[in-house]
């Protein structure tokens, strides 16, 4: 998790009021200087001690097994935003390559647009990531704590089993995220290139050449597509049994 996602509150559903990434219009009764100092202050609690974040929501009922499965949720989420996000901008690269006349400066703009989406998607998805793995620390560092307190060395041993079982099954995960977003890297940097290479090349012969990148794009989009629906999988996997 970021720092600044510990000052907003995250993206956690348990929080609707606080996942403004730090609006102030929620604050419109205080000064100016307090609210800067306010959010100086989560910032500095959220930088200083993380602990402090889940403290807060233990007391409200809310346990870090409970985060964890709202992230890896909020994390599927955005994969699946980002699938439909990429389809689209290969869907407008297909356009593109089939221009046949009309305004050429319209299909650069709406295929620049499909880029920054798709980046934007991207960041979404390498941010929830980064949620998961946060909060998953916390858990087992907690859970490994909380297991040198047993003196019945049944309990003990079982509870011992249990979270290396989870924290394989979490291991799993983490790869296969990690997989479907080094795989965008590629399709971002090939879409990169083509929407300078139009922006600077506004006519036929741009068209002509990116006719060619094409079947890159397609292939690296549908690699990403296949690398996702396995981290879609997985995810709900890891979801159900943490649930049980």
């Amino acid at each position: 998790m970021t720092k600044q996602q510990h000052a907003s509150m995250t993206s956690d559903k348990f929080s609707h009021a606080t996942r403004t990434g730090g609006n102030t219009a929620l604050l419109p009764a205080l000064p100016n200087y307090l609210v800067k100092f306010f959010l100086s202050l989560a910032c500095l609690l959220a930088i200083g001690c993380e602990s402090v974040y889940y403290n807060a929501w233990e007391k409200l009922g809310v346990e870090k097994r409970d985060i964890l499965v709202d992230r890896v949720e909020d994390a599927r989420d955005s994969q699946e935003d980002a699938q439909e996000q990429f389809s689209s901008a290969l869907e407008q690269f297909s356009a593109l390559v089939n221009f046949d006349g009309g305004d050429l400066e319209k299909v650069y703009n709406r295929l620049d647009d499909e880029y920054q989406d798709s980046v934007a998607a991207a960041d979404k998805v390498s941010s929830r990531i980064a949620d998961i793995e946060s909060v998953a620390k916390a858990l087992f560092s907690e859970w490994q704590d909380e297991i040198a307190q047993y003196t019945n060395t049944r309990f003990r041993a079982d509870s011992q089993t249990q979270l290396n079982n989870t924290k394989a099954r979490y291991a799993e995960l983490e790869r296969s995220l990690r997989t479907a977003e080094r795989s965008m890297a590629p399709v971002l940097a090939t879409m990169k290139d083509n929407v300078l290479y139009l922006k600077h090349n506004l006519n036929a012969r741009a068209i002509g050449a990116l006719r060619g990148e094409y079947l890159t794009i397609k292939r690296d989009i549908d690699n990403l597509l296949i690398e996702m629906n396995a981290a879609i999988t997985r995810s709900n996997q890891f979801i159900a049994t943490l649930e049980k």
